[in-house]
Order: C-alpha cells, then structure tokens, then sequence
C-alpha cells in the first residue's frame, strides 16, 4: 500500500461528516480563543477572576470536546463506508474540502475572536458583569450604585495587583461560580472581612487614599428628625480629630508610621474584639484584653493586623437603618418635612415585614396614601402628588436596603465608621480593655477622637457662627406645606 493510499481513508473519513468537522471547529475556536487571552496572561492584564474561568475550564473543555468529536466522527463514518452506506471522497477533494473549512474557520475565528474576545475581556471588568449578572450580588450591586465609590471599577478595589492576586481573585470567583450554580451559596451573603477573601487595603485603596495624608479636623453635621407632628429637625455637630500618619489623630493612632495593631474576634463579622496588640513606632507593645474575655477561647481565636477596611468596611456598598436612611432622605429635600407625622409614619412603614421588593414596591405607597387619606384628607387633598412621591421614596429606601429572597434586611450589614448603627468603634474602645497589669487601657473618651459643639439641638449656635444654617435646611422645610 503506497503512502498516498494509506492516508486517504482518514482524510476522506475526516473531511466526510459533520461529526469530525464540528469537533475540528470547536478545536479550532478553542485554540483561536486561547491565543486571543494568551496575551493578557503574559503582561498580567487578566484582572477579572471570571477571564480565569474562562482559561482555566471553559476552553480546555471545548478543546476536549472537539479533540474528543474528531475520532469519534472518524469511526463512525468508517463503519458506514464498510457497510457500505457511504462512499468517500478522493483525496483531492478531501484536502480541498479541509482546506476551504480551515480557510473559513479562521476567519471567523480571526473576526469573532478580535472583536468578541475584546469585547468579553471589556465586559468581564465592568460592573454590571460583576454586580448584575449574578442575582446573588444584587444587595452589593445596589448599594454600591448609592455610594461614593460608584464610579470606581470593581476589579480595582477587589483584585490585588501581580500574578498573587489574580490567582486569589481566580480562585475565589471558581468558587463563587459553583456556588450559585449549584444554588449552596450562603443566604445573606458574607462580607469580604466575613469571608476573609477581602484583598487587603494596603493593595487597593491607598493606591487612592495615601494613608501619609493629613486629613485635618473636619466638621460633621447629622441632621434628624423627631416623630413628632412637626418632624422637629435637630443637629448635632462634630468636630473630628482624624488627623494623619504624622499629625496624629484618629489615622496617626491607628495607621500612623510604624503604629501596627494586631486583634483577635470571637465571631465572623468582627463585631467582638476581646484582644488587642498595639505595638508604637518605638517598637514598645502593649496587649489589651477585655475584662470578660477567656483566655482559653482567646488563645484559639483567629487574629487579624489592622487596615483600612476594619473600620470603614462599607465604603463601596454602604446599607443604612431605617431611622438614618430617612433623616438623611428628609434632609436632603428628597422627603417632605411638613407633612404630620411623617417621620414617624415612614418608619412605622419601613420597619413592617414585605414578602418581596415587589411587593415593598406596591404596599409602601399605598399605605402611606391611606394613613394620610384618612387622618389629613384635606391636606392629601391640597397635594396628592407630595404624599405619592413620598411614598415611592420610601419604597426606594425599602429596597436600596433590604432583599428577602436573600435574608438581607436592616442591620445585616453592620457599619463600622462610628458607634451609633452598631458597635464600631466601641469594640475596642470601650473603657473595658486594659493591659494585664491595668495600668494602661483603651479610651473610650468621646473627646479622644472628637468634640461636639452641638447635640441633638433644634437650632445650633455654632451652625449660626459658621454660617451654613439655612444650607442645611430642606426645600420645603422653609416654604410651607404645598
């Protein structure tokens, strides 16, 4: 048998059924697609955890596929031509025939593949890809559009630079992936300090936030609002010492050169810190332990080195309670400040059970439109459309800050910037942890970290000094009812 006449069957067989061809196409893309993403790997673009999916296991999967198909096709075609049932090609039409599939093959594998591939790579690193896609990330995804932060990339503030962490990011976006695909993902999901698959600060954001900057004393003003009639309107105002790395302060104490702080929590949210390790930038350390702590369990807790996301943990995907959400909402105009009752309704509202955001969405509204139908029908009279786009911002509120298919409710979240929503600062600073000798102990001091000139009063003297009194007031709040 002549070379010619030896390979002539497996051409012919390969290039007569569809079998083969469809495995030498997804061979073909698989090979094209890997070249396309090969690039990215060497110069170390490949930020997004899922582009890692995509090489690690969906092209070589293809690739198996077809490799798996071309055989397949071959033998099965085989048997047909030794019963008879098909007649092969010559062996020139059967290069001909492989020469013009190949020819076209990478075309379009040429033209998918630097416009798909592109466009994917683009895709893959935006935020709706991250936070939409997955049902799972709604609550992040929402919060996240409300927050300072929504401009900046996910991929930025979640993926460390380097091989290191892209291979982390990889790992943990596999893993998230054959959760939600297998519906065993947690319910509400934890947070990234919960998990401990936050990529630490150090990485992310002080490549933005120099933590070497002085940030001075800035004056904070909270505006809330009473349950009364009037939904008397008060203001505390804070000066906060948050200072720098070499101006002391808040951020001198805690980030300042040198300053390195280890603690030990007691549960996966960090909310209960019972040991504390501060070492100064003398090198001199100091452990502080909280007087109800055991040793025994203390020993055996995991432990921690300090950054930025200790304290502001939700600067991208910030949820409020229900009684903040609504002050911040009033004092910005966004709710009305002169209907009766109306802070104390809104809340009434906001606190009671819905089955869904859906039904939040329907509910809110028409309730708030009865209670005010039934107690001011004249006034609901005068402005109907106050009182219903007031209720649809409540329903907002509602559903910026609480999912129930995912057990995603007020609090959740729980915010570590200060100590009114939830402990915060309070973990360590409560006056309870001290060294072992009591001689030295954790501050809780209000006017370690700031002074208030004002609190919780109706008409703050120091707002009058400034003069931003009346920039602080609502649309509304001077104009009367409508």
């Amino acid at each position: 048998m002549s070379i010619e006449s030896s390979k002539r069957p497996v051409i012919a067989l390969l290039a007569s059924n569809w079998l083969s061809m469809l495995g030498v196409a997804l061979a073909t893309t698989a090979g094209f697609s890997w070249l396309f993403v090969l690039p990215m790997r060497v110069e170390g673009r490949m930020v997004n955890p899922y582009i890692g999916v995509l090489v690690v296991f969906v092209i070589p999967l293809v690739l198996l596929i077809g490799l798996i198909l071309i055989p397949t096709g071959i033998v099965l075609q085989a048997r047909r031509v030794r019963a008879g049932a098909r007649i092969l090609p010559s062996s020139g039409a059967a290069w001909r025939r492989l020469g013009i599939f190949f020819g076209l093959m990478s075309f379009v594998n040429l033209l998918i593949g630097s416009q798909a591939t592109y466009r994917a790579v683009q895709y893959m690193d935006t935020q709706n890809f991250c936070g939409a896609t997955c049902h799972v990330m709604t609550p992040e995804f929402t919060a996240w559009q409300h927050a300072p932060h929504s401009r900046v990339q996910c991929v930025e503030c979640h993926i460390a630079p380097g091989a290191e962490g892209f291979l982390k990011a990889k790992m943990a976006g596999t893993e998230q992936l054959v959760e939600v695909v297998t519906d065993s993902y947690k319910r509400p999901i934890p947070s990234g300090l919960e998990s401990n698959k936050l990529t630490n600060s150090a990485e992310t954001c002080e490549n933005c936030h120099a933590r070497n900057r002085d940030i001075g004393t800035p004056v904070i003003i909270e505006t809330k609002y009473k349950d009364d009639a009037s939904n008397t309107p008060t203001s505390t105002v804070l000066t906060m010492m948050v200072g720098g790395a070499n101006s002391g302060g808040i951020h001198g104490a805690h980030m300042g050169n040198g300053a390195r702080i280890v603690y030990a929590t007691a549960d996966p949210k960090r909310q209960v810190i019972p040991w504390v390790e501060y070492t100064d930038a003398s090198g001199v350390k100091r452990t502080y332990v909280s007087s109800d702590a055991k040793p025994a369990e203390v020993v055996k807790m995991p432990r921690f080195a300090m950054q930025c996301v200790d304290c502001h943990n939700r600067p991208a995907h910030s949820f409020d309670l229900a009684d903040r959400a609504v002050d911040k909402a009033m004092s910005r105009g966004e709710l009305p400040t002169d209907l009766p009752f109306f802070k104390k309704k809104a809340i009434e509202l906001l606190g009671s059970a819905y089955q869904s955001n859906e039904d939040a969405a329907k509910q809110i509204p028409v309730k708030l439109t009865q209670f005010y139908k039934s107690s001011y029908a004249d006034l609901y009279a005068r402005n109907p459309r106050k009182v219903d786009a007031a209720g649809a911002m409540l329903a907002d509120i509602y559903n910026r800050n609480n999912f129930p298919d995912l057990k995603v409710t007020w609090g959740t979240y729980p915010n570590n910037l200060g100590h009114m929503d939830s402990p915060g600062c309070f973990r360590c600073h409560d006056g309870n942890h001290a060294t072992e000798d009591s001689k030295y102990v954790i501050s809780n001091d209000c006017t370690v970290c700031h002074q208030t000139p004002a609190v919780d009063e109706t008409s703050p003297a120091i707002l009058k000094t400034l003069g931003i009194e009346t920039r602080l007031l609502p649309p509304d709040s001077t104009s009367g009812s409508k």
